[in-house]
């Protein structure tokens, strides 16, 4: 592997920048989203209790107490529920906006390696291919001899972009359908946050 490398070329290093960088970034980016990942029917309920138990005030300790995104947009809205349904809504849609910043951070990046790291190989096939032709005309040959060494520069360059490319891209997919998911989740749970506030004024 070390020795294919080797062959490849000058622009094997910039594609294996690009894959450490890449894959420093979905490391941290997995690490982030499993902590923001939590049982958000079982948290839902804890609201609803605490809500009915001790008001506001016990909900937003269940807040603190709790790690993730759909918490954060909970505690958000709860510290506004004394001036209002409306104001509740603003202040989870504005911390709900927030939250999705944070949770696609770093994507732009992965999406960006996907697309420059089999440029980047395509580059050192073109370079490849340009030392091939100088080789021929050096010599005045065609002789496989001559040609192999940058015809394998072209080869392994295009290889190990596409090798990278696609690692990313399977990291990149997962992580973009595990935010759609934490999304839903903050949607819906704001929706039925928002339904218990109600229920609760409607009482008094």
């Amino acid at each position: 592997m070390v020795q294919m490398f080797n062959d490849g070329g000058a622009f094997m290093w910039p594609i294996l920048i690009l894959l450490i960088i890449g894959i420093a970034i979905s490391l941290e980016r997995l690490w982030t989203l499993t902590r923001a990942g939590i049982n958000t029917k079982k948290f839902m309920a804890s609201i609803k209790n605490a809500l009915a138990e001790g008001g506001v005030k016990k909900a937003i300790e269940v807040c603190e107490n709790t790690r993730g995104p759909v918490a954060s947009i909970f505690h958000a809205g709860l510290l506004r529920s004394n001036r209002g349904i409306e104001n509740v809504e603003k202040a989870i849609s504005s911390a709900g906006s927030i939250e999705m910043a944070f949770l696609e951070r770093g994507l732009v990046w992965l999406a960006t390696i996907v697309s420059l790291a089999p440029m980047l190989g395509f580059t050192g096939t073109v370079q490849g291919m340009i030392q091939a032709f100088n080789d021929i005309k050096a010599a005045n040959d065609i002789s496989p001899t001559i040609v192999a060494g940058g015809i394998s520069v072209a080869l392994l360059t295009t290889l190990f972009g596409l090798v990278v490319a696609m690692l990313v891209q399977v990291f990149n997919n997962y992580f973009v359908s595990r935010i759609d998911r934490l999304i839903i989740d903050m949607e819906e749970s704001s929706n039925e946050l928002v339904d218990a506030l109600i229920a609760i004024e409607e009482k008094k």
